[in-house]
């Protein structure tokens, strides 16, 4: 099984707006731009929702036989690992393989000398297009099996435990949640090793430099992410000529969502180098659905001042899972009780990633998309509520999703 060349993670936290977010996929086919939707949601996410991948697998096959989507479509199973990854094997054909724990750990010594004959080839050698003065020396090379051979062996164990176990499948390899950034020669260090551990990976999501936090901007120096992101999809071309990994092999960019001053520069580079990208924009469906029950009004706006009251009140618990990708400014968010004299506009303002609007407010965009556990422990009276401000919410979603992310990334 084979990743298209542009692929849109669309995770659909409530399985209710997948034709919406078909919609904003099939106009940019029409502006001549194929996207390929992959489904993705976490075991973390199932369990706090409460649903099972077999949900996400119903709700998918449904949007698309009823928005008549007519290419290929994947089920990702989200950051997953050896103790997660057996009840999402019946159902997808996507797997975010997660080793970010792994990085830094102490590797077996077998497992150490396995991952330095993998990638000897390079020792001695430099990569202009890498690093201007970098050489993959032995203490180079000492210094990545300390950092990654532990999770490059795991993500073998993960890949051959699910090759065993089902059919054809799409591979990725996630490092994004590690404490540093990858170098590119890094990057290239681990892919070499990946081939070396037969894990024969499509998409691979480092951890590059600034800050991806959840729903809003980017948080760094563009000209510096620019630059790595370059260097980046030379590694990953070295990777396929130096150790015969497929040649569809992208990158993938987690958190993706909103990262509006990244989205050109990406573009550019995609374009110069005839690249392939995987994004993944979960959250901002989420988003979308609680600004639509906002501008709604009447009781499905009570429902979402009804969700950002309970998340006010439980900010510690909400945010603790997502401590390392939020910023959120407490002194920035208004109380419950000041929020009862707003009106849906002003919600919606406030929560609508729009930088130009005055009423937006990160740090409250912030404290909601990590707020869902709220809207799930409301049970049918928030399914309900997306039931009764489907129209507004659909909008909004494709308007989001094509507007706002696929057309800067992929069409300009």
């Amino acid at each position: 099984m084979k990743i298209h060349k542009f692929s849109l993670g669309i995770g659909d936290r409530f399985g209710r707006e997948g034709v919406a977010q078909l919609a904003a996929l099939q106009k940019a086919e029409a502006d001549g731009v194929e996207i390929v939707p992959v489904w993705n949601k976490s075991n973390r996410e199932h369990n706090l929702i409460g649903t099972t991948p077999e949900d996400t697998k119903r709700t998918a096959n449904a949007a698309v036989q009823s928005a008549g989507w007519k290419r290929a479509f994947h089920l990702d199973a989200d950051h997953i690992g050896l103790k997660t990854v057996d009840r999402f094997l019946p159902h997808c054909d996507f797997y975010t393989i997660d080793v970010a724990d792994f990085i830094g750990q102490p590797a077996s010594q077998e497992d150490r000398a396995a991952v330095r004959a993998s990638v000897s080839r390079l020792l001695g050698r430099s990569f202009s297009e890498l690093s201007q003065d970098c050489p993959i020396d032995a203490e180079a090379i000492s210094r990545f099996l300390d950092l990654y051979a532990a999770a490059v062996c795991e993500a073998g164990r993960i890949y051959h435990h699910i090759a065993a176990r089902r059919g054809p499948f799409i591979a990725e390899v996630s490092t994004d949640e590690a404490e540093t950034s990858q170098s590119p020669v890094e990057l290239l260090l681990i892919l070499g090793a990946l081939a070396g551990e037969g894990v024969r990976v499509q998409t691979i999501a480092p951890k590059f430099s600034g800050r991806f936090n959840k729903g809003v901007d980017y948080v760094g120096d563009v000209g510096l992410f620019a630059m790595e992101f370059e260097r980046d999809l030379a590694a990953l071309r070295l990777a396929v000529s130096e150790f015969g990994l497929p040649d569809n092999l992208k990158m993938s960019v987690h958190s993706g969502s909103d990262k509006f001053s990244l989205y050109a520069p990406i573009r550019k580079l995609l374009h110069k180098h005839g690249a392939g990208l995987h994004i993944k924009t979960a959250g901002t469906t989420w988003l979308e659905e609680v600004i639509g029950l906002a501008q709604a009004g009447g009781d499905t706006l009570a429902i979402a001042k009804e969700i950002y009251a309970a998340a006010y009140e439980r900010i510690e618990e909400l945010s603790l899972p997502y401590a390392t990708v939020i910023d959120i400014n407490r002194a920035m968010l208004p109380s419950s009780a000041d929020l009862n004299g707003w009106d849906g506009e002003a919600l919606a303002g406030a929560l609508r990633h729009d930088p130009s609007d005055v009423r937006f407010n990160p740090s409250m965009r912030q404290l909601v998309h990590v707020s869902f556990k709220v809207a799930a422990e409301m049970g049918q009276t928030y399914l309900d509520a997306l039931d009764a401000a489907s129209g507004t919410i659909a909008a909004g979603v494709s308007n989001n999703l094509y507007e706002r992310h696929i057309r800067p990334i992929f069409i300009g």
